[in-house]
């Protein structure tokens, strides 16, 4: 492992962008951000609530599409920005879920382009979907934590994850059984499961972009 400055100015260890070690990472920070998360988390859900509700009761089914792409896509990166923050061990605040507003239509578009790259994928066989999402799964951290524009954030996630693309895979396949763990604690342990998940996933890409920046200093 090596060590390099974090933007908090403290020294932070990089671990190997490994499915193991960017659990073990997302474990570690869970319990140091676990207020500051649940509480992100509570605060998202609620901002999602008018669109579940909608789309239980069957009506207003262009509102729904509409929330989801203006608001729910943004808040969602913003979340996502919250998780990295968290993996980076730097300070989290509610605030942090609503990062994506700075940059907030190329935040939209590439929510929205994404998603349709992956739908594509997923009705061409399926497995095509699943390669796309995982070549596309840094595109959230890249569009709010560098500010990139939509295209230039869809190829530079295209190309941090070469390579990487298998420990993504992986770090979702077990998310499958954490998720049912945290389901079978009665209910409430699937709050914390998800935090880890999302933690791991943060994980990996902070430590595949420290590498490669370590790797440019060198």
């Amino acid at each position: 492992m090596s060590e390099i400055k974090g933007t908090d100015s403290q020294s932070s260890v990089v671990f190997e962008p490994e499915v193991g070690q960017c659990y073990g990472n997302g474990w570690r920070q869970l319990w140091k951000y676990f207020l500051e998360l649940f509480l992100i988390g509570i605060v998202s859900y609620v901002i999602a609530l008018p669109s579940a509700l909608t789309r239980v009761s069957g009506v207003f089914a262009p509102f729904v599409t509409v929330y989801g792409i203006l608001v729910g896509g943004p808040v969602d990166y913003g979340v996502s920005f919250a998780h990295l923050k968290a993996a980076r061990g730097e300070k989290v605040e509610v605030k942090d879920m609503f990062a994506a507003f700075g940059n907030y239509w190329n935040a939209v578009l590439a929510s929205l382009l994404v998603g349709v790259i992956v739908g594509i994928g997923l009705v061409l066989l399926i497995i095509p979907g699943i390669i796309f999402g995982c070549k596309l799964a840094f595109t959230p951290y890249l569009v709010v934590d560098r500010k990139m524009e939509v295209i230039e954030a869809v190829k530079e996630s295209w190309r941090m994850t070469g390579g990487h693309a298998l420990t993504i895979f992986l770090i979702g396949l077990l998310a499958i059984p954490i998720s049912i763990a945290g389901l079978i604690c009665l209910g409430v342990g699937i709050i914390p499961a998800v935090m880890w998940i999302r933690l791991a996933s943060a994980s990996l890409y902070y430590s595949v972009s420290a590498g490669m920046e370590g790797a440019q200093e060198a």
